[in-house]
């Protein structure tokens, strides 16, 4: 069995702002390995996020190509991308993108379900995640009935329920106070320690790029990959 969770082959991407073409990713290698966890850090506009969800299978490189447990997405039918971003990914943006109409546990559960969880496994699963990220009271509330830094919690808890092989996280921690975000951060290193879940996180401070072992410096359209020493600091 591989330990190739995420591959990236000759991966571009470009977009058009009036007359020019910006290319944000320039034929970008990358591979991702079982267990690590990857900090992308850079300047603001360098393509952190773009890369993010090229990696995610949430847009369309203009070249090249994003291999996730061995299959080239953009060869897949949408629904075979979907079920196998369902088995394989978990993704945190940085707007939640909770479902309004339904509770923090049927948001939570959404991806079990979908996965075919019988619902009373999915209900029970999903209720020990909220209260694994401090939400036990906050089941049946919707989305609107939450805080921001709950719904953020939420949507980390959603990305955690199906114990995929790699968590993608935009900026997680951006809107929790230094208590939550501290309790997220050693959540993530739980799942990451006992699963060997690839974590791979867009950091908004140097407290969080710490955690990672992998950086993934972007600049020029490049994703300069470094092997982090312990506790060696990162600048963000």
């Amino acid at each position: 069995m591989t330990d190739v969770v995420l591959e990236c082959r000759d991966l571009s991407k470009e977009y058009s702002v009036g007359p020019q073409t910006l290319r944000v990713l320039d034929e970008v290698q990358l591979r991702l390995l079982r267990g690590e966890r990857v900090a992308i850090v850079g300047s603001s506009g360098s393509g952190k996020t773009t890369l993010l969800n090229m990696l995610g299978g949430l847009d369309t490189p203009t070249s090249g190509e994003v291999r996730l447990a061995g299959q080239q997405l953009s060869t897949l039918k949408e629904a075979e991308r979907g079920r196998l971003r369902n088995q394989e990914l978990g993704f945190v943006y940085q707007f939640h993108h909770l479902l309004p109409e339904f509770t923090a546990l049927e948001n939570v559960c959404m991806p079990l379900l979908i996965g075919k969880t019988p619902i009373s496994e999915g209900r029970e699963r999903a209720t020990a995640m909220l209260e694994r990220v401090g939400l036990g009271e906050r089941i049946g509330h919707k989305p609107a009935e939450l805080s921001g830094g709950e719904r953020q919690r939420v949507a980390i808890a959603r990305a955690l329920i199906s114990q995929p092989a790699c968590v993608l996280l935009d900026e997680p921690t951006g809107n929790l106070d230094s208590a939550n975000g501290s309790h997220i951060v050693e959540l993530l290193q739980s799942v990451n320690t006992a699963r060997r879940t690839t974590i791979v996180l867009v950091p908004h401070d140097a407290e969080l790029a710490s955690t990672a072992d992998v950086m993934l410096r972007m600049r020029d359209g490049q994703a300069e990959r470094v092997t982090l020493e312990p506790e060696r600091e990162v600048a963000v």
